[in-house]
């Protein structure tokens, strides 16, 4: 169970001719691969959320921040609060924590990436370091993390698309533009109820349908994929300079009071929940084995990505949390254009009619290729776990022509397509950000590991000072797992026992490393 699996035989085993992918992407391809995943599932979505919380009518500790009830305990008191607070203005501020965490874990990422250019990612690497057990677990926790984080895209796509026929004038009934539960409800612009909180008779079919689109896309091959999504993200970039440029002659500074209105526990919270976005870069290192020269292109992948995206999630929170006022955005999966289409009814903000439109576009193409990032990452990790056969067979097979994992491509459409027709935005980022963190504090523990047990290995990058930034990552991603709400810790903790009971009862008895008793 705790056996490593050698690096050079991941390596070798990844170039034989039945299991091995095609090398056509490069340092572009990669950086672009990465602002693909992480523009558009959150700037454009789960920026609501973060900036308005998840209210709540009464405190629960179910709802509350995992810091909020072990302060509360050590203070005597119950320390729930009514749901997950909010960040309010004051998310800058945890944009920038998030991006001093990524920034450390992505120059975790980048020494294994550079060491270990195989499909799989943080699931491969913890093979090579922590043993087959830990490499299970993590592997298991990337499905729900890739999972959940592609439902809550498809999601904010619907939001996008229902949007778009509104600027037109196309009505369409809300029953199958919607998911079929909605905690908060859904409101319209006026604040009057459409749905009450809770189940309703529906369907969100542009979120199911678009998962499953791109799923033919990937199936056809990367380098048709990888181009496509280039184009993409450069249009999503436009847009969003674009809502910058405007937004900020319709800034209220009224609107920045207060700050930070949930303090601390708000900030936290804030950037726990739009953390999982940047697990973009975890994108561009399930990538590697697909990379002509990886071991120079992944690390410049993923820092290149970190950098670009910050910069434009910053810029975004500061000009929308300046036009509306910061509760306006809660529970909403299309924040940033319902905002401009709040804006554009007031004194001087027809002008925004047509910006509304540009963005509304420059979204639905972003939240299209971090779908698409999404989906080829999650289908690499159930290639990578059933070629060391801890999953079925079938996971590995490549298609014959295209050289893709057809048949783990299509397992993975289908299981994300089917809930994101039946669940909210809220519930699905929450669980797969503590999926992600999880996955960051397992990487950066291996590369400490690997520093004592292979230091003459080469490295094509190599973390600067040390173990310090490797546990200083382990530390901070602990941080933003205690602002996520205890239900979520709970979700995660009965996946890993389902996956713990898959293991021991199927995967285990398959590996190379298995001896059957005598």
């Amino acid at each position: 169970m705790f056996a490593t699996k050698s690096i050079d035989k991941l390596i070798s085993e990844s170039e034989r001719p039945e299991h091995a992918l095609k090398k056509t992407l490069g340092p572009v391809s990669l950086t672009a691969l990465g602002i693909g995943a992480v523009i558009g599932s959150g700037i454009f979505t789960v920026i609501g959320t973060a900036i308005g919380g998840n209210p709540a009518k009464i405190a629960d500790w179910k709802g509350s921040p995992i810091v909020d009830l072990i302060v509360g305990w050590l203070h005597h008191t119950s320390g729930a609060v009514a749901g997950r607070p909010g960040a309010g203005p004051a998310l800058a501020l945890s944009l920038v924590l998030v991006a001093i965490v990524c920034a450390l874990t992505g120059l975790c990422y980048a020494e294994l990436a550079s060491m270990i250019p195989i499909a799989g990612s943080a699931y491969t690497y913890t093979y090579a370091t922590l043993g087959e057990l830990i490499a299970w677990v993590i592997g298991w926790d990337l499905i729900l993390e890739y999972a959940f984080s592609n439902m809550s895209v498809s999601v904010g796509f619907a939001a996008h698309l229902v949007a778009l026929l509104d600027w037109i004038g196309i009505p369409l009934s809300p029953m199958w533009l919607s998911p079929a539960y909605l905690p908060l409800g859904l409101q319209d612009l006026q604040g009057k109820d459409i749905y009450a909180s809770g189940w309703h008779a529906g369907f969100n079919i542009p979120a199911f349908l678009i998962v499953l689109l791109l799923t033919v896309v990937l199936v056809r091959g990367i380098r048709e994929s990888a181009r496509t999504n280039n184009i993409m993200v450069l249009v999503k970039i436009a847009a969003i300079l674009l809502f910058v440029f405007f937004g900020l002659s319709f800034i209220h500074p009224a609107n920045y009071t207060p700050f930070s209105p949930n303090g601390w526990s708000g900030v936290l919270a804030g950037g726990s929940i739009i953390f999982f976005t940047y697990i973009g870069f975890d994108s561009v290192s399930t990538a590697s084995e697909e990379c002509r020269q990886p071991r120079r292109d992944v690390p410049i992948g993923i820092l290149a990505t970190l950098l670009v995206c910050t910069v434009l999630y910053i810029g975004v929170a500061v000009v929308l949390t300046g036009m509306v006022p910061w509760l306006s955005v809660a529970g909403d999966a299309a924040p940033v254009v319902n905002a401009l289409k709040r804006v554009a009814l007031t004194p001087g903000g027809h002008k925004l009619h047509w910006v509304q439109l540009a963005v509304l576009i420059g979204a639905l193409v972003g939240m299209i290729s971090s779908i698409l990032v999404f989906q080829l990452g999650q289908a690499r990790v159930w290639f990578a776990m059933s070629r060391d056969r801890l999953l079925p067979d079938v996971f590995s097979r490549v298609h014959p022509k295209f050289r893709t994992p057809a048949f783990a491509t299509w397992v993975a459409g289908v299981l994300v397509a089917i809930p994101a027709g039946l669940f909210d935005v809220g519930t699905f980022a929450e669980m797969s950000n503590i999926g992600t963190l999880f996955a960051f504090v397992l990487v950066s523990i291996g590369v400490i590991v690997l520093r004592h047990r292979e230091p003459e290995r080469h490295r094509g990058f190599r973390v600067p000072f040390g173990p310090v930034i490797p546990i200083l990552s382990v530390l901070f991603c602990i941080l933003l797992m205690a602002g996520l709400p205890a239900i979520t810790w709970v979700r995660f903790f009965v996946w890993l026992i389902i996956g713990l009971v898959v293991y021991f009862f199927y995967s285990r008895k398959r590996s190379e490393f298995y001896t059957p008793k005598v």
